[in-house]
């Protein structure tokens, strides 16, 4: 005869995940209230918890407020409690325990990494639950498949991905935002237009209208992309071969060229459907001067922080200024939905090609940023700076490392892969219908410009030795030609 199931005394466990979340939510590269040497956590406030499965181990899922008064943010963590003697994970994924009088005492820990409570998650998508505070929804027609083995990936910084065999992909989100999920829409759209492989939705989980904040998705399956591995993995290890000199074909111009092409044609693919989807229009002037306003105060809050870029400080200004003049003169871009990430790690080499993935946008911006339409250059100017980060990591994987002298025939090939591989990129974009971004040389100076310049913040904030890279590309920027190489 089995146990009977134990019941979850929540009260007592939102208690303690009170009192352990701010510690463990400190260490999480996905939490972005990060506090200074010697200063305390900032305090976390549960504002949902919800039975998902009792049992044990039982399954809760929180979505916490933290942060300081008018700093706030919101961050689910899936929480599973079992029992000490169960063999439930510690560690790292170890969030705090609960003393039991009458026996072992219950732990508290990272649900993603056990593959008992994911699979019993996939369940309750599939079963549609909408009993609680937590709805689970998916489109008419969506089927998928139970009882398959689920594994956590790890590679991910600002969500938590956990996968279904090869199958599923569920995606767990962290960092909160209200409203219409950019990802979820996206996706749909995709899905809706049939003329472009992605990840096809399959289901999500969302708040109920009563949550405090309005409803909110939790979490998105998706079909698994199976894959060769993404574009930044497959083209730093190519780059490095070119750079070393030992390409396939003629150095340094192979390696990747035609899956820079390939990958073109597949991004201005996605930029078409979505278009198509969603809707496109032109890009107003007083739209233009706002554009032009938010790039420069991006630009202003990167100078206070990185002294280097000073003394590009004039020209940047000059190029977001040219945004409205351009409008003025009736040269109008058209906006439309866009990726708003877009890396060569947001990509999956599938065996019929290229996918785009991560729809969300960067989740550090306000969701009303990310939502809004935007020159679908903007895409390509992100993707353009990628594919010279790649060439710079292949070049410090053969020398050594950043502080290794970097001049000689290694930079050379470095530099002419970079530029022969953001020009197949660009051709590519425009043999699939999409507008060649070289005939847009002000919108893409300027958006490449800010990506660069958001670059900048980064290095100098974690990797100073890497700070280099994004300035010789504004140094290029701005005193260079317009010009997509």
């Amino acid at each position: 005869m089995s146990a009977p199931t134990r019941t979850v005394d929540l009260t007592r466990v939102v208690a303690e995940l009170r009192r352990s979340l701010p510690g463990w939510l400190a260490g999480r590269r996905w939490y972005a209230g990060k506090q200074g040497e010697g200063q305390h956590p900032p305090p976390v406030e549960p504002v949902l918890a919800d039975l998902l499965h009792p049992g044990d181990p039982a399954l809760v899922q929180l979505v916490v407020r933290a942060g300081r008064r008018g700093h706030e943010e919101w961050y689910q963590v899936l929480v599973g409690v079992g029992r000490e003697t169960a063999g439930a994970p510690a560690g790292d994924t170890l969030i705090g325990r609960v003393p039991e009088p009458d026996g072992p005492g219950l732990l508290l820990y990272e649900a993603t990494a056990d593959p008992r409570l994911m699979s019993r998650l996939l369940a309750r998508l599939a079963a549609r639950d909408t009993d609680g505070q937590v709805e689970c929804h998916r489109p008419a027609g969506a089927e998928f498949p139970l009882g398959l083995p689920a594994r956590v990936i790890t590679a991910e910084q600002s969500n938590t991905s956990v996968a279904f065999g090869d199958r599923l992909m569920l995606k767990v989100l962290r960092r909160l935002v209200p409203g219409p999920h950019p990802e979820l829409e996206l996706l749909t759209a995709l899905e809706r237009d049939g003329d472009v492989p992605s990840a096809r939705p399959l289901a999500w989980m969302r708040t109920t209208d009563a949550f405090p904040a309005g409803p909110t998705t939790l979490a998105v399956l998706q079909e698994f992309v199976p894959s060769r591995g993404d574009g930044w993995s497959l083209a730093t290890a190519q780059a490095a071969e070119c750079v070393g000199g030992d390409c396939a074909s003629v150095a340094p111009l192979g390696g990747f060229a035609e899956e820079s092409r390939a990958l073109g044609r597949a991004t201005a693919r996605v930029h078409t459907a979505l278009a198509r989807q969603l809707g496109s229009r032109e890009l107003g002037p007083e739209e233009a001067r706002a554009l032009a306003a938010e790039l420069t105060g991006r630009l202003e809050q990167a100078l206070e922080e990185v002294p280097e870029l000073l003394p590009y400080a004039r020209q940047l200004r000059t190029l977001h200024q040219d945004l409205p003049e351009l409008a003025g003169r009736g040269h109008r871009p058209l906006v439309q939905r866009v990726h708003g990430d877009l890396h060569l790690g947001q990509v999956l080499r599938a065996p019929h090609g290229w996918v785009l993935i991560d729809f969300e946008g960067e989740p550090g911006h306000p969701l009303e940023e990310r939502r809004r339409p935007r020159p679908a250059v903007r895409d390509v100017a992100a993707m353009l700076r990628s594919f010279d980060y790649a060439a710079h990591h292949a070049l410090f994987e053969v020398l050594g490392g950043p502080s290794a002298r970097r001049g000689g025939r290694p930079a050379r090939r470095a530099a002419a892969w970079a530029v022969h591989n953001r020009r197949a990129f660009s051709e590519g974009y425009a043999e699939a219908g999409g507008a060649d971004p070289r005939r847009s040389p002000v919108l893409l100076r300027a958006f490449e410009a800010d990506k660069a310049v958001y670059e900048a913040v980064y290095e100098a904030r974690n990797r100073p030795d890497w700070l280099p890279i994004p300035l010789a590309a504004i140094r290029r920027l701005v005193h260079e030609r317009p010009s997509a190489a």
